[in-house]
């Protein structure tokens, strides 16, 4: 059965809006023990089940698809760093136990950051909030990296994970954007 809902009461709805996801929910459940479910993403490219175990999970809010019902979604106030970057200042918080399904644009990579490790922010899927980050520019102007819109990178320090996408779709939107007649 579906049941769609608002998951987190109105102002829970309110949060996942803000955070670019839709103000509902949907709960999906068998009437019996067995049961499968088929799920797609809006872009093409992987699907990774993340198993939850207590810890933090720091989440695009494009990239999530799916979670248990155990799972806990909120949304994370990323700092004004993350607007800096083009990216949202909204990310979701995920914490609990049980399987999370993410989704990317191209393939899901794991890096495992032992130290440091530096990623363009539009290839950021997720990361385990036991990583500290700062946003950066790439190069050497605050001004190019502004009025471009790229060369903002994330610095991971610290011990986790960090799972990356392939494709950027900032990039591949405004590539093909140009290509397309004027409307």
């Amino acid at each position: 059965t579906l049941r769609q809902g608002k998951g987190g009461g109105i102002m829970g709805g309110f949060k996942r809006m803000l955070g670019g996801e839709s103000l509902f929910l949907s709960v999906f459940r068998s009437p019996s023990s067995d049961g499968e479910i088929y799920l797609a993403p809006k872009l093409m490219g992987d699907i990774l089940v993340y198993e939850m175990k207590g810890q933090e999970l720091v989440v695009q809010a494009a990239s999530y698809l799916a979670s248990a019902s155990n799972v806990d979604l909120d949304l994370g106030f990323q700092g004004l760093k993350s607007l800096f970057s083009g990216e949202s200042i909204f990310w979701l918080s995920i914490t609990g136990y049980g399987p999370v399904i993410l989704t990317s644009f191209g393939g899901i990579y794991e890096i495992e950051v032992n130290g440091e490790y530096i990623v363009d922010t539009g290839h950021i899927v997720a990361f385990e909030r036991s990583l500290d980050f700062k946003i950066s520019k790439a190069n050497s102007s605050w001004l190019g990296a502004f009025l471009g819109g790229e060369g903002f990178v994330c610095r991971f320090h610290g011990f986790g994970k960090v799972y990356c996408q392939t494709h950027n779709p900032g990039s591949f939107g405004y590539t093909v954007g140009s290509q397309l007649p004027p409307r």
